[in-house]
């Protein structure tokens, strides 16, 4: 039998958990670099996912807490969104990547692993970053370090989130 080790997923396990909402609790904690926040302002803020679908994998999350957009302000709903094109525009030219896939699972049965708190997702695309051992194997090969992207993004994200 081979096997293919992804040792930064034993920290998903051994981790301590925050109380209650993770993306609150990121919120509250804006400056902790191990939380790996790209961008933020009063409203919303970006943020690297831990455990991406492909290197460069962000999100963006109104501070306010909720599980249902329509309980967003006009306000936050504009700036999240706001916040959304300027991700891809960071994505396309500083990863460089050859797409974006832009989603947001509004609730459990749609799909969201973080149910409570409305966030959507921005995954850098690549032609052929599908191959058989996603399809066949059920792994990802994440072919990048995670610090080093987290820290290229967080450098140039004042010259997209303006």
């Amino acid at each position: 039998m081979e096997h293919i080790y992804a040792p930064w997923r034993f920290d998903y396990v051994t981790d301590a958990k925050p109380e209650g909402c993770i993306f609150c609790h990121i919120s509250k904690n804006l400056e902790d670099e191990k939380l790996h926040v790209v961008f933020h302002d009063e409203l919303c803020y970006v943020v690297m996912n831990k455990y991406p679908y492909s290197p460069g994998h962000i999100m963006v999350i109104p501070h306010f807490h909720t599980e249902n957009i329509e309980e967003l302000s006009d306000d936050v709903w504009q700036r999240v969104s706001l916040r959304v094109k300027q991700g891809v525009k960071l994505l396309k030219e500083v990863m460089p990547c050859e797409g974006v896939n832009i989603g947001m699972n509004l609730g459990e049965i749609a799909g969201a692993g973080i149910a409570q708190h409305v966030h959507y997702h921005l995954l850098p695309r690549w032609k052929g970053d599908t191959n058989f051992i996603s399809v066949i194997g059920g792994t990802r090969v994440y072919p990048v370090d995670f610090e080093k992207i987290f820290q290229k993004l967080k450098e140039n994200a004042f010259n997209y989130f303006i």
